[in-house]
């Protein structure tokens, strides 16, 4: 069988690079990069350190406004799906580059595999959620990573072609997890051995393209006391020049780093403060509390479970959460054993 994967963006390596090590021991496997994430840092690192398979298309698309970068890619896209003929397209998460594979297979009549469907903010501003909703509309094999994801697909009519299979980034966590042990350099440079920080992250646009949110987040930041690890998104860096931010001596800014340095600091921190879905499922695995700067979150399992806290962008509320928030319950096994991958490959055998 003839799989053709879509990928593009950080989170989207992470998941492809558990799934293809199994994916292509027993299928052939066609590997589109669209180039939604180009930026070194973000995107060829991962391929390296992650061992990808080096993509047999890279379409080069870069940034650009959502229509722009969407159509883009649904017009090379489609000459890729013409001259290969998969049997099957296989897209990952909620970005455009997700969307932009979904939708152009369903218009050729190729099945679509969705790897993460059925997540729901229930916010239908962020560009993620219609993303994901859309992608989840056109998808004939709907693989979802916990059980409130596979409700939400039931109560929009979604009742065919859905597997609750795990989260393939409890794969990749305890797939690199060994390996990113080593990756201490960045700890080094920073002098972080042995002390106490909290990790951050951000980069979502309901926050960035905010002047007063972004500035609500650097405020906290600045005064909240505690050392601060921030590896800073190109667009985030971007708007703070824009608005003309800046972070105390106590926010320790760094470049976006690789997965598996990435992975060591969550390891080694004290606590994780972000905007990312990916980093809260990361900060849940690690163990680590984690403080979301978003309004609502997608992975309501974290919160229901007591190891994540939804602050928004309120000064108050986020230094609250740094110097405060500590979680109440033992973690519950809410996103499968690991083998998220395997099962994965399985049903598309089938």
């Amino acid at each position: 069988m003839k799989i053709l994967t879509v990928v593009g963006a950080r989170p989207q390596f992470i998941k492809a690079a558990a799934v293809s090590n199994i994916l292509r021991k027993s299928h052939s496997e066609i590997l589109v990069h669209t180039g939604q994430h180009y930026d070194e840092n973000m995107s060829k690192v991962f391929f390296e350190e992650l061992n990808i398979p080096k993509p047999d298309y890279n379409l080069g698309v870069g940034s650009g406004s959502h229509g722009k970068q969407t159509g883009t890619m649904l017009i090379k896209l489609e000459e890729i799906y013409e001259k290969e003929k998969p049997d099957v397209v296989l897209v990952y998460g909620d970005t455009n580059s997700t969307l932009a594979g979904a939708l152009c297979a369903s218009k050729l009549l190729i099945p679509v595999a969705h790897v993460e469907a059925g997540l729901r903010s229930f916010n239908m501003e962020m560009p993620e959620e219609q993303n994901r909703v859309l992608t989840d509309h056109v998808s004939n094999i709907l693989f979802v990573p916990t059980k409130s994801a596979e409700e939400n697909l039931k109560r929009e009519g979604i009742d065919k072609g859905i597997y609750n299979v795990g989260d393939v980034m409890f794969d990749a966590i305890l797939n690199f997890k060994k390996l990113a042990k080593n990756k201490n350099k960045i700890m080094k440079d920073l002098d972080l051995e042995g002390k106490e920080y909290i990790l951050t992250t951000i980069h979502r646009a309901e926050n960035t393209d905010h002047i007063d949110r972004l500035n609500n987040i650097v405020d906290a930041l600045n005064e909240c006391g505690r050392i601060v690890v921030l590896p800073l998104h190109p667009r985030t860096r971007k708007y703070m020049l824009d608005y003309g931010l800046e972070f105390n001596e106590n926010v320790k800014v760094t470049d976006p780093v690789g997965y598996l340095e990435m992975i060591n600091l969550e390891m080694n921190s004290q606590k994780i403060v972000t905007d990312s879905g990916g980093v809260q499922k990361e900060a849940f695995f690690m163990k680590k509390p984690c403080i979301t700067m978003r309004d609502e979150t997608e992975w309501v399992e974290t919160v229901e479970n007591g190891w994540n806290k939804i602050v928004g962008t309120d000064v108050k509320k986020i230094l609250d959460g740094i110097l405060n928030f500590v979680p109440l319950k033992e973690q519950k096994n809410i996103f499968g054993d690991g083998k998220a991958s395997s099962r994965i490959t399985k049903i598309l055998d089938r």
